[in-house]
């Protein structure tokens, strides 16, 4: 047998990444974890998931307090003033902490930190920092990066023209700011500087915000940002961006064809996706292709078509997402280790950490009923009491269940809370549950997730509080 410097080499420290390189440790494998930034935690740590909700926190509370909605409660500020600086220094606080909490647990768990981008020179081997390394298995786990747009040019450096990252990093509120792109990422940094006093203006190519959730939460989600004072331009593609001074102008024209329109801004965000990391990973050394969208296929067990293979996360078909990734991380290990590693693909939660937040699992309504008949039931947040109390009034819960077997195919979530709240639905449903199921599950009152209960009492016959 082939002697290896390690039984598994992890390509990438993210959330998919660290997690699959700590698990293997833990399985008693020798194992290692190349990664080229600077700190340990991916996309996601440094300049994603952690530092936009560090931001979105913050811009929340200081909404709260300038907008008036504390003084109703009887805490009065009678002099208040936006200090950027020391808010973007709390942001930096907590993914420095993070980060180096990662760096912490390879040094407990024994795993390598091989600093560098490792390239393929061949199987079994590949090389980071000019330094051969062989590995008995191999699991790329690189991530993703932001998707150009063609004609819109990004420099962060400049801070005109950015991309999410960008957008973490501006050293002042912008006058106007237009987002490219009606997603995730787009609403949760655009809500951001909202929050701060920019006014914020969506283009988006198709015709609803949120493309790929409950067309009912993407209408509701829609009508309450515009509320909160976004500007849409929906249907509608971005043609081209030219810098002019300190300020960029935006050309626009209907998605469907017709006259060009110039948006005038002093920040634009492109935020239209993610394409997954695989450029110099010199996958053509180990004949290793990508499909169409540019991703490298797996089986169930997360093994690619080249023996000692592994692939997860971003770099694979799925969600962009690092909870999926990071249970993918764990499952890949253990199959690694000959146990059973397993992902349920059908029920992994999604969030829109905007105010209120939004929440999925499962299915679809639209997509639901594409299968065969269902049950809905709703909920609204308005007719929840501690929803009530917290002044909270926006939002539903809405449970889609089989017409005839009463399982639960799908939760939609808008309020306060969603993201925490979707973690009962996504249980109930790995475990099989029915409507009935969660109906007669006792709910502590008052908390928000009481709108499960009664939506789930909605399916099967009323809910009690509306």
């Amino acid at each position: 047998m082939a002697d290896f410097d390690y039984d598994v080499l992890v390509i990438g420290a993210g959330p998919g990444g660290y997690v699959a390189a700590i698990r293997a440790a833990q399985l008693g494998l020798k194992t290692a974890c190349a990664e080229s930034r600077e700190t340990l935690g991916g996309t996601c740590l440094n300049v994603g998931c952690i530092p936009s909700k560090a931001l979105l926190h913050a811009s929340e509370l200081y909404e709260e307090a300038a907008g008036g909605a504390l003084a109703k409660l009887g805490v009065r500020i009678d002099k208040m003033s936006l200090d950027l600086d020391t808010m973007q220094g709390q942001r930096q606080d907590a993914v420095k902490g993070l980060t180096g909490g990662i760096e912490f647990l390879f040094k407990k768990n024994k795993v390598d930190w091989l600093k560098g981008l490792a390239t393929f020179t061949g199987p079994n081997a590949v090389e980071v920092a000019g330094k051969a390394v062989t590995a008995k298995n191999i699991v790329i786990a690189t991530g993703s990066s932001v998707a150009p747009l063609p004609g819109v040019a990004v420099d962060n450096k400049k801070g005109l023209i950015v991309d999410s990252t960008g957008a973490l990093e501006l050293d002042k509120v912008p006058d106007r700011l237009v987002v490219i792109g009606g997603g995730v990422i787009g609403l949760e940094l655009g809500s951001v500087w909202r929050r701060l006093g920019a006014k914020v203006t969506v283009v988006e190519y198709l015709d609803q915000i949120l493309p790929g959730m409950d067309g009912e939460v993407r209408k509701e989600a829609s009508k309450i940002f515009k509320k909160q004072g976004f500007d849409y331009k929906l249907g509608t593609k971005v043609t081209g961006a030219k810098v002019k001074g300190k300020h960029v102008e935006l050309t626009v024209e209907p998605a469907a064809g017709g006259d060009v329109e110039t948006i005038e801004a002093d920040v634009v965000l492109v935020s239209i996706g993610r394409r997954p990391n695989t450029e110099g990973l010199g996958l053509d050394k180990i004949g290793l292709e990508l499909n169409a969208r540019g991703q490298i296929e797996t089986d169930h067990d997360f093994a690619t078509k080249v023996p000692g293979v592994w692939a997860i996360g971003d770099v694979i078909p799925g969600p962009m997402l690092a909870h999926k990734a990071e249970d993918e991380g764990i499952a890949v290990a253990e199959n690694i280790a000959g146990l059973t590693g397993i992902v349920n693909h059908d029920v992994i939660p999604s969030v829109v950490y905007t105010s209120p937040e939004i929440a999925g699992v499962g299915l679809t309504e639209e997509a639901a009923k594409e299968r065969g008949a269902v049950k809905v039931g709703k909920f609204p947040m308005l007719a929840n009491s501690r929803a009530k109390t917290n002044h909270e009034p926006d939002g539903f819960v809405k449970v889609i269940a089989d017409a005839e077997t009463d399982r639960v195919l799908g939760v939609w979530i808008i309020a306060s809370v969603a993201g925490t709240m979707i973690a009962q639905a996504a249980q109930a449903m790995e475990f099989g549950a029915s409507s009935e199921d969660i109906a007669y599950t006792c709910h502590a009152h008052p908390t928000h997730s009481e709108a499960i209960k009664e939506a789930a009492m909605a399916v099967t016959g009323k809910p009690i509080h509306m």
